[in-house]
């Protein structure tokens, strides 16, 4: 495998032991633009500087703290720190089993495969489908990097997926936003158009492969032709307006334009 794993243990329920590693699952294209004098393109450099001070400090210098509700800090040394730090471990504990669509994603964090050490590990396509048959996910703990994680266990393809999991108490609750309250009544006649629509919008399988970055791709082309010596000239296109009709006239013309028009997909 071209990557390496940024983790090697075993996954354990019961008296079973699953030798495994884990992968990222995911690779982000992150546009990295930089500061630059705009006199020069010179790369801005970034100081450590103490306003109190007035001066500049090194590495050496730093210590770790937490502002406390009276401004001031709790400063904590490197080597109490690393005391408080969980104790690294090489196991993967499985806790429970979950119906999958009981766990809301919003508490879904970062993804990893879930790769044997062996490909023959026969316990290892069991339990990826017993999950699937059984449509589960175990929930299980593990330290990484220093941090205690729960997680969820997936069946993925042929193997399995490990998604790291959000604390309950990281998650914001809707009751925070007043506006977020359903009208006492729905109009059936609108519901049923509303759900006609998405009848004709509908999928049988999503294929994330249509769908583009349009600012990547139209950022791309500008430095090819950058890089060709043309000029780069960027057209702004001009958001389409949508006339201020009724939810219902709104739900009917949708419905009659794709009628007319065949389904296709939009690239984003």
């Amino acid at each position: 495998m071209a990557t390496l794993a940024i983790w090697k243990g075993s996954i354990n329920f019961g008296l079973v032991s699953i030798p495994v590693q884990l992968y990222s699952a995911v690779q982000p294209h992150v546009i990295g633009f930089k500061m630059l004098h705009s006199a020069c393109n010179t790369p801005i450099a970034n100081k450590r500087w103490c306003p109190h001070c007035n001066k500049e400090i090194t590495w050496e210098e730093i210590v770790k703290g937490l502002k406390l509700p009276d401004g001031t800090y709790f400063v904590i040394t490197k080597e109490n720190l690393q005391k408080l730090r969980p104790e690294k471990t090489d196991t993967i504990e499985v806790v429970e089993f979950v119906d999958t669509r009981t766990v809301p994603p919003v508490y879904y964090d970062q993804h990893y495969f879930v790769i044997p050490q062996k490909s023959t590990n026969k316990a290892f396509f069991l339990l990826a489908a017993a999950l699937k048959e059984r449509e589960q996910s175990a929930v299980a703990q593990f330290v990484l990097r220093d941090k205690d994680y729960i997680c969820l266990l997936q069946p993925y393809e042929s193997g399995l997926l490990m998604t790291t999991l959000h604390y309950d108490y990281e998650i914001k609750h809707l009751d925070l936003f007043d506006k977020l309250k359903v009208p006492a009544k729905l109009d059936k006649q609108e519901l049923k158009l509303a759900e006609l629509l998405m009848s004709k919008l509908h999928k049988k399988k999503f294929d994330i492969s249509h769908f583009k970055d349009t600012f990547a791709v139209r950022l791309a082309k500008a430095i090819k032709l950058k890089q060709k010596g043309k000029r780069v000239k960027i057209k702004v296109a001009k958001p389409a307006t949508a006339p201020e009709i009724s939810l219902m006239d709104a739900l009917r013309a949708s419905l009659h334009q794709h009628e007319k028009t065949p389904s296709i997909h939009r690239h984003h």
